[in-house]
């Protein structure tokens, strides 16, 4: 398959369906419908492209569409200036596809790869989630001091503030509460975020004509292939993010260019835009962006250093999850307990919001990530079929 801006249909139910029905149970948007037995099929008007039905399947009916032409096209056209970049859990799955034990770290070996499949420039998107953590966490401080009556921020938007990083829990909101978007980050995702700055800041510097610019991403999400097609990502005056390939794909683009994986060596991203504080590592794993976003937070509300940067109330796999940090704010003399929650899965979404458009929610921030346990468990990473 191949996808055109106008097509959102990313995620397709093939003939090899057996309508086990087993793709319901993980749908978060009660979007694939179907009798058992029969053949199932996907309203994409309710798909949120997240993919879960996808890695589910036991009979690998399902798939995503493919942006790997677009991208193989532009790698052999000498007049286009290639760019790409990876999330942070992509390192952590790709050497999955090449024997690896899950989990194994080969962010050396996949920038010496992508270079060898001809990338001009190969970057780590930790620095455009550096820029998500910035605009968060700066957008909820102004938050909070419009709730506290501080003059001069009558215009930002109300507490509690969502996360905007997920484009499945984005669209579903869109779908289905249209009210509370206002309550959800104005903050791009750090994929798009590293699409406008790539052809803007980087392109200039890199002296590159933004027109021949190519820009890739790497994601552990079919979403992000929806997200780069939304009309309005194109803060750069051009489209910000061309073409997003899945941790999947890129193994296959590997594979079928005959690199060797495991014997290549250790390699750095490029500098320049590639530079990152280490913070967004924790991006990929269900309650990292709200992890990160509360540190900046902290340190600029307190004007302290942390001792411990560590939030660890809001890790682990619970669906929802919540705490309480004491911050105390220096221009005001007083300590503010921000509450703060953590919804893994979309599909537990629902109670959180209802409270929040009751003006009964007790949080001041909440992060959604639609797939159980965060970006480490996407519709674009690999697909273990043994553990069926």
């Amino acid at each position: 398959m191949s996808l055109t801006a106008a097509d959102t249909g990313i995620i397709k139910v093939t003939s090899d369906c057996h309508g086990c029905d087993h793709c319901t149970s993980v749908c978060p948007s009660h979007a694939i419908k179907g009798r058992i037995g029969e053949q199932h099929h996907i309203d994409t008007r309710k798909c949120l492209n997240c993919g879960q039905c996808l890695i589910s399947c036991p009979f690998g009916a399902i798939e995503d569409a493919s942006m790997v032409s677009q991208v193989k096209k532009a790698l052999t056209d000498p007049d286009i200036f290639v760019v790409v970049q990876e999330a942070p859990s992509v390192r952590v799955a790709l050497g999955e596809e090449f024997g690896m034990a899950p989990g194994t770290n080969v962010k050396g070996k996949m920038y010496a790869a992508l270079r060898k499949l001809g990338f001009d420039r190969v970057y780590d998107t930790e620095f455009a989630a550096d820029l998500t953590i910035m605009e968060e966490g700066t957008e909820l401080i102004h938050r909070i001091f419009k709730h506290l009556g501080i003059p001069g921020y009558e215009h930002v938007g109300p507490l509690p503030q969502f996360t905007s990083c997920c484009p499945a829990w984005v669209k579903y909101a869109e779908d289905n509460y249209p009210e509370v978007l206002p309550h959800i980050s104005s903050a791009k995702s750090p994929q798009q975020m590293f699409g406008a700055v790539a052809k803007t800041y980087a392109a200039q510097k890199l002296n590159v004509d933004p027109a021949n610019m190519f820009v890739v991403s790497v994601m552990p999400c079919t979403a992000k292939k929806y997200e780069c097609n939304r009309p309005e990502m194109i803060a750069s005056g051009y489209k910000d993010v061309d073409a997003v390939i899945t941790t999947r794909e890129l193994a296959q683009m590997i594979k079928e260019a005959g690199i060797d994986f495991a014997s290549l060596p250790d390699e750095k991203a490029d500098k320049f835009v590639g530079l990152s504080t280490g913070a967004a590592t924790i991006f990929g794993a269900t309650g990292g962006v709200m992890e990160a976003a509360l540190r900046t937070a902290y340190e600029v509300l307190s004007g302290q250093s942390l001792e411990q940067i560590d939030f660890k109330n809001v890790r682990g796999l619970r669906p929802i999850r919540e705490a309480s940090v004491e911050i105390p704010i220096k221009d005001l003399g007083k300590t503010l307990p921000v509450k703060v929650c953590v919804v893994s899965g979309t599909k537990h979404v629902d109670g959180v919001i209802k409270d929040v458009l009751k003006g009964r929610s007790p949080y001041h921030f909440i992060e959604v990530m639609n797939c159980p346990g965060g970006c480490v468990n996407g519709g674009g990473q690999p697909i273990r079929r043994d553990t069926y």
